[in-house]
């Protein structure tokens, strides 16, 4: 069955940066889109940014934009999300996604995806 596994998470001060990782299993990873979203606790699960499946179209929340950076290792089946200068905004449990699309199209919302991973937590002090 479909497995994804978030790991990279922990706890860094405002302006640093953290790399995270989503390995996925039992899935022709070329063929699916991918995306990372994040809870806060006491919020709604919010989109953060997804990939295409060939990672040429990349979609990102503007609460994010210039500081984070989707990208995907197709021949390793993995997704990275690199985030730099993280803000205490930032703190939520980070969540990978996976969306299986006959084409190169993306959206970082709750019903595109399919198969889910546990998360990761990522918290950032002030």
């Amino acid at each position: 069955q479909v497995q994804v596994v978030e790991s990279g998470g922990g706890f860094v001060q405002a302006g640093a940066s953290l790399r995270l990782s989503c390995t996925a299993s039992g899935l022709t990873f070329g063929s699916f889109a991918m995306g990372w979203f994040r809870q806060a606790p006491g919020k709604e699960r919010e989109g953060v940014s997804c990939v295409s499946r060939s990672g040429g179209r990349t979609v990102y929340t503007d609460s994010v934009k210039g500081r984070f950076t989707i990208s995907r290792d197709n021949a390793k089946n993995t997704l990275y999300l690199q985030m730099n200068n993280l803000k205490p905004d930032d703190t939520a449990m980070y969540y990978c996604a996976a969306a299986p699309r006959p084409d190169e199209y993306c959206s970082p919302v709750r019903s595109f995806f399919n198969f889910w991973g546990l998360g990761t937590q990522v918290t950032v002090s002030s």
